[in-house]
């Protein structure tokens, strides 16, 4: 019985070290396509527009590295079960296995087991590296290369002011314009030392006139125990934010540099402005879905991969490629469906996860048969 576990423990062994050997190829290679095709070609592009120098390229090259490695542990995972299973079934080590009274689950356990590790990796390493790298290359971008310049409009501007880890005021803008130099559809609130909201301001807009913020066409509120206490109209009044529009632009961050915290923060704010924030969902939900694609690709990959028809490296690169068309496909259309409000965005976002569950239990089921 010792011995029995023992060469158990020994193939397990095997089998994940060969996953893993072969998932970090595939981390290479598909990095390597990814860069190829759109990280040096934006190098390209600010060297000739901007001139950038090389320490800039080095930077903004090393600091997309994390966003594009993100998106390869799936389709990592998916080639190197496919790759590993597929050489194992073609040396008939597989059939070796299972004649030595070892089922096919328990010879894929290793592969899911990386499937797994990773995934909760690629979670962390999403919402921890990720988000940092993004901010980080987009300051190179603006302070390094485009020279601090180029100030342009967007939607749903955030100013906070933050005292001993408390908020104090919480501005929000629906959207800002750079020509007019105008904030519009601007709320203020202001929260007590109990962390409760006790005085509200809404404005038409504010305009920027070089030294402060003006608010035009407003209303007050002061608020008590969650009941408004007293209510007045203003035409104009000072908007106490110490900033110009160039510091205000330059602390928004993209969903792209937002942590799932901070995501939740926002999606909660402009929920209660009102905004439609299926697109913040989206990504929201999106930080968990695409990691856990690890898993369900080793789960497809790993029964795909002792197929007879799965016998060489390039039948196997080939049969990625599809299964990851077929992914992307449908992530691509549960993210329309999840922004259209055709369906709500947690169950958008996880239809490919979905479906690859499906398939990969009955190729499990069938592998183990």
């Amino acid at each position: 019985m010792f011995h029995v576990r023992l060469k158990i423990r020994i193939l397990d062994k095997y089998i994940f070290r060969e996953v893993f050997v072969s998932f970090l190829f595939a981390i290479c290679a598909f990095s390597a396509v990814f860069i190829g095709s759109g990280t040096l070609f934006r190098i390209a592009q600010y060297i000739t527009d901007y001139g950038a120098s090389l320490p800039s390229v080095i930077k903004i090259f090393v600091f997309s590295l994390p966003g594009v490695v993100m998106w390869t542990f799936p389709m990592s995972m998916l080639l190197a079960s496919l790759l590993t299973f597929g050489k194992l079934s073609s040396a008939s080590e597989i059939t070796a296995m299972k004649s030595c009274g070892i089922n096919f689950t328990r010879i894929a356990a290793p592969a899911v087991l990386l499937g797994f590790v990773v995934s909760v990796g690629a979670i962390l390493f999403n919402e921890y590296v990720v988000p940092r790298a993004n901010t980080a290359y987009r300051n190179v971008i603006y302070y390094e290369i485009e020279g601090n310049s180029g100030m342009k409009s967007q939607e749903h501007v955030i100013i906070k002011e933050i005292t001993d880890g408390q908020i104090r005021r919480l501005v929000y803008a629906r959207a800002y314009d750079a020509e007019q130099q105008r904030l519009t559809n601007v709320s203020l609130q202001v929260f007590g030392d109990d962390g409760k909201v006790s005085h509200v301001e809404n404005a038409e807009y504010a305009e920027w006139t070089g030294k402060e913020w003006i608010m035009h066409s407003g209303d007050v509120y002061d608020i008590a125990d969650e009941h408004m206490e007293r209510h007045m109209r203003f035409e104009t009044q000072v908007l106490p934010v110490q900033k110009d529009p160039r510091q205000i632009i330059r602390e928004q961050k993209s969903p792209e540099e937002m942590t799932m915290r901070e995501l939740r923060r926002q999606i909660a704010l402009m929920q209660t402005q009102y905004v439609n924030t299926n697109k913040l969902e989206a990504e929201l939900y999106q930080r968990v879905s695409v990691p856990m694609a690890s898993l369900i690709f080793t789960l497809i990959g790993v029964p795909l991969g002792i197929q007879p028809t799965r016998n060489s490296s390039s039948a196997g690169f080939a049969m990625s490629v599809i299964i990851i068309f077929f992914y992307y496909a449908l992530m691509t259309m549960g993210n329309a469906f999840a922004r259209g409000g055709v369906l709500p965005p947690m169950l958008a976002v996880w239809i490919p996860n979905i479906v690859g569950i499906i398939a990969g239990a009955i190729l499990f089921r069938r592998a183990s048969h």
